[in-house]
């Protein structure tokens, strides 16, 4: 299977459900996103960390995302598990990122998370916030 393939496979699985019983959001994390996502957790020795997308007023298109590790899990937050890393995202973040995938990129010319996002109308030139 191609990199690719397992990609659009992971992708597709659906979620699963919380041990603790909070509900689940549509997200998704790549193989490869998670892959560095426990990488990162690994090196600051922090197991009981989740990543955290969230969507906030900002930018010159009026919003930005926020994508932190987090150990708290507030009132409201929705969850998905992809191999053992947990994606938080509060409740008012989740109309806004239904069908966004979170992937990582490591090239000659960019190195970082990437949120692919169809609700998002248009961007800015620096691609940093989004309508």
């Amino acid at each position: 299977m191609t990199t690719e393939a397992q990609e659009q496979s992971s992708v597709n699985l659906p979620p699963a459900a919380p041990a603790d019983g909070l509900p689940t959001h549509e997200v998704t994390l790549s193989d490869v996103a998670a892959a560095k996502v426990r990488e990162l957790l690994t090196q600051e020795g922090r197991e009981d960390l989740r990543l955290r997308i969230a969507v906030q007023p900002g930018g010159c298109s009026g919003l930005i995302y926020q994508l932190y590790f987090d150990e708290r899990v507030l009132d409201g937050d929705a969850v998905r598990d992809f191999d053992g890393v947990e994606v938080i995202v509060d409740k008012m973040s989740v109309p806004y990122l239904i069908g966004a995938n979170i992937d990582f990129e490591d090239s000659i010319t960019k190195v970082g998370f990437t949120i692919d996002n169809p609700n998002a109308a248009g961007s800015c030139a620096c691609g940093d916030s989004f309508h």
